[in-house]
């Protein structure tokens, strides 16, 4: 690629991201102006469609360090060299995960309070210390990684990473678990479901931009790294639809439980939107169409790993609008 495409390049994708962040001023500025039942929310629905993206932002914050985990825990030197990608795309997922939730505060100046008042009983706010934890931790992985004096505590650091994001994605599970006040919730098999969800994915969000940044810089994909990336997020996807499906079934055991089920699997009682978004868009747009993709006998193509990769994305929205608008 000659010089002048690429700083043509560059600021295409500079003014792409200024007009993004100006579109995100302007969605935060009318909701502060006109209150949240904008996003759908009001005393009965207390979260919105905002928090669809921040929960999706946040838990892939934590999968998408899979393959930083891989790379220097497990000592794989081929995945080590995509760490700082997986670190800064961390840093980046929860920094915009947090962002939106800041919006619950209301009023700007309602971040001090939550700055210097804090409810320990409140699983959401435990929550906090955990995500703040994480950006710590993989800040400092990311330096032990850059600086070459620090790279002996590099599989240390993220020994601590790995650890972290296993005790924030259960966390972030945790803070539906507890919801007793909500017939969607309130389950064990929340957490790790959440964990599980978290390494699909994050992985799927890596895949994506891996691939926009070959194409950009004009590199060939490397055939062999690909295929097993490809293999594990179809694993991922797999064990996501097996939680899925335990903690659907454990409900329909439970008979209070069943109008609920039969409101979101099957559309009952004004619930159609959310039973075509479960099976049209995450059982079979965001988990059967990419197994497929992933499981063929060409897998690992960069096409189709692509393909399936954005395909999970679009169902991971599919499924946490279900599980938190229905829910």
């Amino acid at each position: 690629m000659s010089p002048d495409r690429q700083t043509r390049n560059f600021w295409l994708l500079a003014a792409a991201g200024a007009l993004v962040t100006l579109l995100g001023l302007a969605a935060a500025h009318r909701m502060e102006e006109h209150g949240h039942i904008i996003t759908g929310m009001d005393n009965q629905v207390v979260w919105g469609l905002p928090h669809v993206f921040a929960i999706f932002m946040i838990v892939a914050a934590s999968g998408v360090l899979n393959v930083a985990s891989v790379g220097s825990v497990f000592g794989q030197a081929v995945y080590k060299r995509r760490a700082p990608l997986s670190g800064l795309l961390s840093l980046a997922l929860l920094a915009g995960g947090l962002m939106v939730l800041m919006l619950d505060l209301g009023r700007p100046d309602r971040v001090l309070v939550a700055a210097t008042h804090y409810n320990f009983s409140s699983m959401f706010a435990l929550n906090v210390f955990l995500y703040s934890g994480l950006a710590a931790v993989v800040v400092v992985y990311l330096w032990t990684m850059f600086e070459r004096r620090f790279n002996p505590w590099s599989k240390p650091a993220g020994v601590a990473v790995m650890v972290w994001r296993f005790v924030l994605t259960t966390g972030t599970g945790a803070i539906f678990a507890f919801l007793v006040a909500r017939q969607a919730y309130q389950s064990a098999l929340l957490p790790p479901l959440f964990v599980v969800l978290s390494f699909a994915w994050g992985l799927a969000v890596f895949l994506v931009v891996q691939a926009a940044l070959l194409a950009w810089n004009g590199r060939p994909p490397a055939p062999e790294v690909d295929r097993r990336l490809a293999r594990l997020l179809a694993v991922f996807v797999l064990l996501s639809v097996y939680f899925v499906a335990v903690l659907h079934l454990t409900n329909l055991y439970y008979a209070r439980q069943g109008a609920f089920e039969a409101f979101i699997l099957l559309g009952r009682g004004g619930g159609e939107v959310f039973a075509l978004l479960f099976w049209g868009g995450f059982v079979v747009l965001g988990s059967v169409l990419p197994c497929v993709l992933l499981l063929a006998p060409r897998a690992g193509a960069p096409r189709a790993t692509l393909a399936a990769s954005l395909l999970v994305v679009l169902g991971a929205f599919a499924f946490l609008y279900v599980f938190i608008i229905g829910g």
